[in-house]
């Protein structure tokens, strides 16, 4: 198997888990928190998108969909246009609603095809790139997109976690 088959599994898996996250769950349970400092299922679930978005672009060289393709105008947040989350405090978390999950999936699935496109054009050779200097060691391409695989799915377990909560009315 290539390292970009494998890759494309993986964002595949982290597609299906954002899924079922969110579908069929009523606005209030997508924004629903154990207390004022956690995370909603909502907002983990559009972080995870946006920095998937933001890290491919970059190494793709390409524009973020968020921006490119309107979606920042369809979630109409109160964040500026390149905000992924990082570093949101409670009530930046609190600040983000949603009308229903299929906003946060068509992102995600938005995000998730333009991935599986670009991974679709690597060799093997393309991943030792370095990608990002300002870390030491300096970040190659391979680092930068499991460093987003691990990210999101670390992401999209805590919205389940939080959905299973949801569901069972612990929140």
């Amino acid at each position: 198997m290539k390292s970009a088959d494998l890759l494309a599994d993986a964002f595949g898996r982290i597609r299906e888990a954002v899924h079922e996250a969110v579908e069929g769950i009523a606005p209030e349970g997508l924004h629903a928190r154990p207390d004022r400092g956690a995370n909603s299922i909502a907002w983990l679930i559009w972080h995870l998108t946006r920095i998937q978005d933001d890290h491919v672009a970059g190494v793709a060289g390409t524009e973020q969909l968020w921006t490119g393709d309107g979606w920042a105008d369809r979630f109409g947040l109160p964040f500026a246009p390149y905000d992924t989350g990082y570093g949101h405090r409670p009530k930046d978390v609190a600040a983000l609603r949603v009308e229903s999950g299929e906003l946060l999936t068509g992102y995600h699935d938005a995000v998730c095809d333009r991935t599986l496109g670009y991974l679709s054009t690597l060799r093997e050779a393309d991943f030792p790139r370095v990608v990002d200097t300002s870390w030491d060691p300096p970040v190659t391409l391979a680092v930068r997109l499991v460093s987003v695989v691990s990210d999101d799915l670390q992401h999209a377990g805590q919205a389940a976690f939080l959905r299973g909560c949801v569901e069972r009315g612990a929140l």
